[in-house]
């Protein structure tokens, strides 16, 4: 597997306004999910925090830290196909990384 497709912890998560894959906890409103989000500095739509791409002025999708559980580099133009990958069910957050051994 290439090493850049992989879920990692979200304290690593690129903060500069580049585009990333998310998991999103499973919570009351439904199983967990993947997304695609950037980080946003606080503007007149909102706070710092994680915004889904598809947002837009008026309608911001905003996540709070505590809702993402993962992360992941866009997959690269070199895969056969964009797919996006299931979501990560791990329950311990120690296993990211592979820092679970």
């Amino acid at each position: 597997m290439n090493e850049s497709i992989r879920w990692r912890n979200m304290r690593t998560a690129p903060r500069d306004g580049s585009r990333i894959l998310v998991t999103i906890r499973a919570s009351e409103q439904g199983p967990g999910a993947v997304d695609l989000v950037y980080w946003s500095k606080g503007d007149r739509f909102g706070a710092d925090g994680w915004r889904s791409s598809d947002s837009t002025p008026g309608l911001i999708v905003q996540y709070a830290e505590p809702e993402l559980k993962c992360w992941m580099p866009l997959p690269g133009v070199n895969m056969d196909a964009m797919v996006r990958p299931p979501a990560w069910e791990g329950e311990d957050e120690a296993e990211l990384d592979g820092s679970g051994i």
